[in-house]
């Protein structure tokens, strides 16, 4: 059972107000500490299921006030063991209000965080895009599969896909913009990279892993928005990053490299093919992804944030669908035209 440790200065007088917002709440144990005339320091042991609506309980109280900020750390461990109640006495789960359900999932500050540190566009993030991007190239030339998966390791594609997919679910446009900008950029540098790699280095159609990312089918598809829900759903379970970015990196980082490898080698068809392939990608694992967000019960505080968030959630599902409804047609082009050509040599 993971937990967290909250942290709370409030002041004195403000005491009798924070035992009664706890009352009755499902916490491991609460500490008092005065750590002044005029201060308290609360800290409140809790699951990491629980924190978020204990913090939202205590924001909705303390938010206003000058003085307020609270502290969300993780714990390592504690003694004596924390156990999960016996199924006895939990209460049925018809029986709990809709917004007092227990959550699956880590705080949704903690996951906002998380993925607003990945989703900044610094030079490590550049540096990795770059490296990762020329350890697939030479994969794909190679053939070299153990290659391929050790450059989806350390590529960085996770942050700005999961940013974009919680920034569409919260309705926070600051962050969506963030999450584009850096998305962008990445695929851009990686793009042109992989170009310039295949105008330098001799690109052959016969390789099967060069190859496998310019016949693209309905199987594609279903990799892609497995990765992407599997993503998602992974991070709010607080499983580490890097883990996690090897299941959307599978799906993006070797179509790419293999279309930067065409074009720069002048293979326009199987271009068009490993580019079709990386576009349906891309959408697949932000409607994957936003798809679990929404699922996993992640929202804003207040009501109105959650209908703005709840609008641009269906507009981005209804987008990303029509725009699948329009790849898979120009899939079956695709692969029309490519029929053809081969019966013709």
């Amino acid at each position: 059972m993971s937990l967290r440790l909250m942290e709370l200065v409030v002041p004195a007088q403000h005491l009798g107000e924070v035992e009664k917002l706890l009352l009755g709440e499902s916490v491991v144990g609460v500490w008092y500490d005065r750590i002044s005339e005029l201060q308290m320091l609360i800290k409140i042991l809790a699951t990491a299921e629980e924190t978020e609506h204990l913090m939202d309980v205590l924001d909705k109280h303390f938010g206003g006030e000058p003085w307020f900020r609270l502290i969300l750390l993780p714990v390592a461990a504690s003694l004596p063991r924390v156990e999960e109640p016996p199924a006895e006495e939990k209460p049925p789960t018809g029986a709990e209000p809709p917004d007092q359900k227990k959550q699956e999932r880590i705080n949704r500050e903690e996951l906002y965080e998380a993925v607003k540190d990945m989703a900044r566009l610094t030079r490590v993030y550049l540096g990795m895009v770059m490296l990762s991007t020329v350890v697939a190239a030479v994969g794909l030339l190679n053939d070299n599969v153990a290659v391929i998966i050790g450059a989806m390791v350390i590529a960085p594609l996770l942050g700005p896909i999961l940013a974009q997919a919680m920034g569409t679910t919260l309705g926070d446009t600051e962050l969506v913009r963030l999450a584009l900008r850096t998305n962008f950029t990445g695929l851009g540098l990686a793009l042109g990279l992989s170009i310039l790699l295949g105008l330098v280095f001799e690109v052959s159609l016969g390789g099967p892993e060069l190859a496998a990312r310019t016949n693209i089918g309905l199987g594609d598809l279903a990799v892609a928005l497995a990765a992407g829900g599997a993503g998602a759903l992974a991070f709010t379970a607080g499983v580490p990053t890097v883990l996690v970015g090897v299941m959307v990196a599978v799906a993006l980082l070797p179509p790419l490299a293999s279309l930067g490898l065409l074009l720069g080698s002048g293979f326009l068809l199987p271009a068009l093919g490993a580019g079709l392939l990386l576009i349906t990608n891309i959408i697949c694992v932000n409607l994957a992804g936003v798809v679990v967000f929404w699922i996993q019960g992640v929202r804003p505080t207040s009501w109105w944030e959650e209908i703005r968030a709840k609008r641009a959630t269906k507009v981005s599902i209804a987008v990303c669908a029509g725009m699948l409804i329009l790849l898979a047609l120009a899939i079956v082009f695709y692969r029309h035209i490519k029929d053809a050509l081969l019966i013709r040599i």
